[in-house]
């Protein structure tokens, strides 16, 4: 059997400056914590992490109100909507190690409503840049409050943070939980109506 040609390709968008920019630092890098760059295995390594950085902080070249105001629409709906179990990836600005878990997200409408594959991508729009969960959480919950002028906003996200079970404590179990509320979510029998919701019992 003759050699088959090499059919695989793969579009990248990068910009090459920035793209070879990047390269150069993480080559320096590499060979400051005592590696070869040049030896076979490293050889693209620094190219390939400028590309995987922008990917993981694409999120700064986008709007997450934006995202929300292409699918807005007038509807006379005032009961809870809910998607959970969106799944989370960013980046621990502290120590530039992943976080990752899922968001459950909430609110209950006043007269307009979103697109529902609106909120995951809010959700990727602010965690694919340098996060801490904290911010995350409420950043969330401030463009949905402000996108919908809804009577109320639930954010929860669940997340383990590699930067707790790699380094420092290295405690592999934990999770992280934050949460955020507006208008008639903070109401303890909306919150609790919300919290049953997304309870392991319902999943």
């Amino acid at each position: 059997m003759g050699n088959k040609p090499n059919t695989y390709e793969r579009e990248e968008r990068y910009p090459e400056q920035k793209t070879q920019a990047l390269a150069k630092l993480y080559a320096e890098a590499i060979g400051l914590l005592g590696e070869d760059v040049q030896r076979e295995g490293l050889q693209k390594t620094p190219e390939r992490m400028a590309k995987a950085m922008q990917f993981l902080t694409q999120g700064y070249q986008q709007e997450p109100g934006g995202i929300l105001r292409e699918a807005l629409f007038q509807e006379d709906h005032n009961e809870m909507v809910l998607v959970r179990d969106i799944e989370v990836f960013s980046m621990c600005e502290h120590h530039m190690l992943p976080f990752f878990g899922k968001a459950h997200i909430a609110y209950i409408p006043q007269g307009t409503i979103c697109g529902l594959s609106k909120i995951p991508r809010v959700v990727d729009a602010f965690s694919r840049r340098l996060q801490v969960q904290e911010r995350l959480t409420t950043q969330i919950r401030d463009c949905l409050q402000h996108a919908l002028n809804p009577q109320g906003v639930a954010v929860v996200i669940e997340a383990r943070h590699l930067c707790m079970q790699m380094r420092g404590v290295e405690k592999q179990h934990s999770f992280t939980t934050t949460s955020s509320f507006t208008g008639v979510f903070e109401q303890a029998a909306t919150r609790q109506e919300f919290f049953q919701l997304i309870s392991p019992a319902h999943r």
